[in-house]
């Protein structure tokens, strides 16, 4: 199976910690997640910031609005450097994405290293290749413009 990387880094013009608070909530996932995707934490859930160990089970909708539970497993944390989070369940064979915040002049470097696979062989390389990795890089987008929105540059 192929495994596919996505990456990608954006500045924050805020601090360090702010940055730490905001993406180590799992609740702030689904503002940063296009509505299309039908994001829904499930309750109850453990709400602390992301910590080793920190399970996740949330709906997802991404194809055709059929809802898929995904859960996530909180495998590292180093605060307020970084977090892994990977898939026990869902729609992937796997996943792994890894979430890195570095203090830089005038506030935070966010970087995104994503590692996953697909499941069924060729037939998802095909998916891949006609709409998952677009649909990946339009969620990012998504993201990206939120968070621009949310913390903009003074």
């Amino acid at each position: 199976m192929a495994q596919h990387v996505l990456e990608r880094s954006q500045f924050l013009p805020i601090a360090l910690y702010q940055a730490w608070e905001f993406f180590s909530s799992p609740r702030n996932l689904a503002v940063i997640t296009p509505p299309e995707m039908g994001f829904l934490v499930h309750e109850p859930f453990d709400d602390r910031p992301a910590h080793t160990g920190q399970r996740i089970t949330y709906t997802v909708r991404p194809i055709l609005h059929i809802p898929l539970t995904w859960v996530t497993l909180i495998d590292e944390v180093d605060a307020p450097h970084h977090f892994i989070d990977t898939q026990l369940k869902g729609p992937y064979k796997r996943w792994r994405h890894k979430h890195t915040f570095t203090a830089v002049h005038g506030g935070t470097m966010m970087h995104d290293l994503v590692e996953y696979e697909l499941p069924f062989g060729p037939l998802g390389e095909l998916a891949h290749g006609i709409f998952v990795r677009q649909q990946l890089k339009a969620i990012f987008e998504f993201r990206n413009r939120t968070l621009e929105r949310l913390f903009p540059v003074p």
